[in-house]
């Protein structure tokens, strides 16, 4: 790709990966909300918002992109970052290359004329992505589970990108696999694979015999009722981002420890993260680059 300009505003350790692997390719990079830092970055860091978008072609926000749908996901900044203010300052030419835009961002963007892409829409950055998530999840059972993964019995609820690398991994390490779907090719496709398919109308059955159960399906899937058939010993690991897919108050009341494991890619692996989003951010460039 040829020498861009680029500012990262916000987000966690793997923006400021990000931020420095850019610059490593020649191109010019700003960075704004990173003051805050306990580390090195190496690049300019502007004081003033205006001055660190004004020439650039893209601003590359975090992932996720907000936590209250009002100010960016910075949690090196001293001081809140409102993406409209982000937008106001944008001009035509300029592109928003973020994770998890919501729909009220988009509504703004919209407002001001904007251009934006969501990051985690990407199937490249999605599937890439699902690698850390599931690494970290097996790392979480292995710390809080008193029984070894391999020979046990773990449940990996949905078979999206998430559940299909992560019921690999597991395979992987010996586990007795058993996942979740709802859908009639995705059941053939995980008996092709070796595992244990469970129909979701049949979990009831299968709740009792886990050792761990990985939820990845993002809405409430482990509420009360299904909670009550779960054992005491049973460790949850919940990977689905916000509202999460388990009831954690009803957990926590019948004493079945339940870890909301969210964001792990920046927190297990930020550098190979960041690699993964500058990679999908070239791909989006070269395409617009095409597309004029």
């Amino acid at each position: 790709m040829s020498s861009t300009s680029f500012t990262v505003i916000g987000g966690d350790l793997r923006s400021a990966k990000l931020a420095n692997f850019i610059a490593m390719d020649g191109n010019k990079v700003n960075i704004f909300g990173f003051k805050d830092r306990d580390f090195e970055i190496n690049l300019e860091e502007y004081d003033d918002l205006n001055c660190a978008i004004a020439d650039s072609n893209a601003i590359i926000g975090p992932v996720p992109c907000v936590n209250d749908n009002q100010t960016l996901n910075a949690p090196f900044s001293k001081d809140a970052i409102n993406f409209e203010d982000i937008f106001k300052l944008m001009n035509k030419n300029q592109i928003f290359i973020a994770g998890k835009i919501t729909e009220k961002i988009q509504m703004c963007a919209k407002k001001y004329d904007v251009k934006f892409v969501d990051l985690l829409e990407r199937e490249e950055m999605a599937v890439l992505n699902a690698i850390p998530t599931a690494e970290g999840a097996i790392s979480i059972a292995m710390q809080h589970m008193p029984i070894t993964l391999h020979h046990c019995n773990s449940l990996v609820l949905g078979f999206g990108r998430i559940g299909k690398i992560l019921s690999k991994m597991l395979h992987g390490i010996g586990s007795n696999v058993f996942v979740e779907a709802r859908k009639y090719h995705d059941i053939a496709w995980i008996n092709s694979y070796g595992y244990n398919s469970v129909f979701i109308n049949e979990l009831p059955n299968y709740f009792e015999k886990m050792d761990v159960i990985f939820n990845t399906i993002p809405e409430m899937i482990l509420g009360e009722k299904q909670l009550s058939k779960i054992r005491k010993d049973t460790l949850i690991v919940d990977l689905a981002s916000k509202p999460g897919g388990v009831d954690l108050k009803k957990a926590k009341e019948l004493d079945i420890k339940t870890i909301w494991a969210l964001s792990l890619p920046g927190k297990v692996a930020p550098e190979t993260s960041a690699k993964f989003i500058k990679d999908t951010i070239y791909n989006i460039m070269g395409e617009m680059e095409v597309e004029r």
